[in-house]
């Protein structure tokens, strides 16, 4: 007791976890106490293991009987008669743990159906799953009243008439004649006792799933300086941006701007890059051809000189992009990584639309 006291610091005073645990120990007063104890330890700081080692609650049972004792302290204040509340206490926890996906009224109409069926946990999963589908539909279905039962009934007159299986077509229509509530719900499904026709249910679409198999899938975000020339003060202002594994993504806060590049090694393996953008005529070796922007990419954290690279340097005034023979005496800022010309796609519209082959 005291070891799970000074373990986890709490709000509780020794005297008050020392009566939760023994109640819990001996099962004392009905499972909804036992909720809200498992509850009040766990939200003071209890472990649930700590829990199970001095009162035998596996961490399973506490989950299951906090959130019964949820619920049930919902239908209480949804107003369910006493008949309902004292059935519940049967113990019927797990029949009320099913409800946890349904609003405070459908938990209170679903509780109220379970004390008049008398259901069991597996059944009360199914009826939890048909109220809730159930409460998807804009209008009701023909012949079916907005009340638990049919909701069940609509679920059974369904699932029915999709089976050719005989036996268990006639197991989903006991089932929905079980559970209608309506006359007209009633009348929908005995028309099943003679109308054998098979409607085929609709299954759920495949998932858009995909997979990247390729680094040139594997888009890289570079946050951008601006256009040359520029000042250092302009560079020094880029956040370098920090990606998360495992899709890559960015985190980032302030302003600014930033581009996406394709996922080449020479983009993959820079360690913290920036994009300038410039002209082709102004680059240190102009391209030929008409004057086109360009995108430079350049590695801010590589500085060293080397012959066979043209880099980022600080002459007097603002930024330029050169090449040197030997180490020049100048700042070196980062190292040009790559430029990219402007994309050229004859037809970019065919890109979006579906592939087709001519005959």
């Amino acid at each position: 007791m005291n070891d799970l006291h000074q373990n986890n610091p709490s709000q509780l005073s020794e005297t008050e976890v020392a009566q939760l645990v023994r109640k819990l120990l001996h099962k004392e007063d009905t499972w909804v106490e036992w909720g809200l104890g498992c509850q009040k330890l766990q939200k003071s700081g209890y472990s649930p293991q700590k829990i199970f080692e001095e009162t035998g609650f596996q961490s399973s049972q506490q989950n299951l009987v906090i959130v019964a004792a949820q619920v049930y302290e919902s239908i209480v204040k949804e107003g369910v008669s006493q008949e309902v509340l004292s059935y519940f206490k049967g113990p019927r926890s797990d029949v009320l743990y099913e409800f946890r996906i349904l609003n405070q009224q459908q938990r209170a109409t679903a509780a109220t159906l379970a004390t008049e069926k008398k259901l069991a946990g597996d059944e009360a999963r199914d009826v939890a799953k048909a109220i809730k589908e159930f409460s998807c539909y804009a209008q009701l279905p023909a012949g079916f009243e907005d009340h638990p039962g049919d909701a069940v009934a609509y679920q059974c007159w369904k699932l029915a008439r999709q089976k050719k299986d005989l036996q268990e077509r006639s197991r989903l229509i006991a089932k929905g004649l079980r559970f209608a509530h309506s006359q007209t719900a009633r009348q929908q499904i005995e028309q099943l006792l003679s109308d054998f026709t098979v409607v085929p249910g609709r299954t759920a679409p495949l998932l858009p799933v995909y997979r990247l198999e390729a680094e040139e899938e594997l888009p890289r975000l570079v946050p951008v300086v601006g256009t040359l020339p520029l000042s250092v003060q302009e560079l020094e202002a880029v956040v370098p941006l920090m990606s998360v594994e495992p899709f890559g993504m960015v985190e980032y806060s302030g302003n600014g701007a930033m581009v996406p590049l394709p996922g080449w090694q020479v983009i993959l393996k820079t360690v913290t890059p920036v994009v300038l953008f410039s002209q082709t005529d102004q680059l240190p070796q102009p391209l030929p051809g008409l004057p086109e922007p360009v995108l430079v990419v350049v590695d801010l954290k590589l500085r060293e000189w080397d012959e066979n690279s043209y880099f980022l340097v600080e002459k007097e005034g603002p930024l330029e992009l050169q090449w040197f023979e030997h180490c020049p005496e100048l700042k070196i800022w980062g190292k040009v990584i790559l430029i990219l010309r402007q994309k050229k796609i004859l037809d970019e519209q065919n890109l979006t639309e579906p592939w087709q082959m001519d005959d």
